[in-house]
């Protein structure tokens, strides 16, 4: 996922993504603990996805564009 996309969504947009990337964590480390997880790279980059969104909400809490 992009920065820029992020920065395009609305903050109830952004609450909404943040959720939806937590979920998929959460799917993809049981997937993983049950070894059928097929690609453990996921893991790391949904978690960096949530970072961005983390980062993108706090900028617009702060004013930042």
């Amino acid at each position: 996922m992009k920065i820029n996309e992020i920065r395009d969504m609305s903050p109830e947009e952004l609450q909404v993504k943040l959720a939806d990337l937590k979920k998929q964590l959460f799917n993809l480390r049981f997937q993983h603990a049950t070894n059928n997880l097929s690609n453990p790279l996921s893991i790391s980059a949904t978690k960096k996805d949530i970072a961005k969104v983390n980062t993108v909400i706090r900028e617009k809490e702060l004013g930042r564009n």
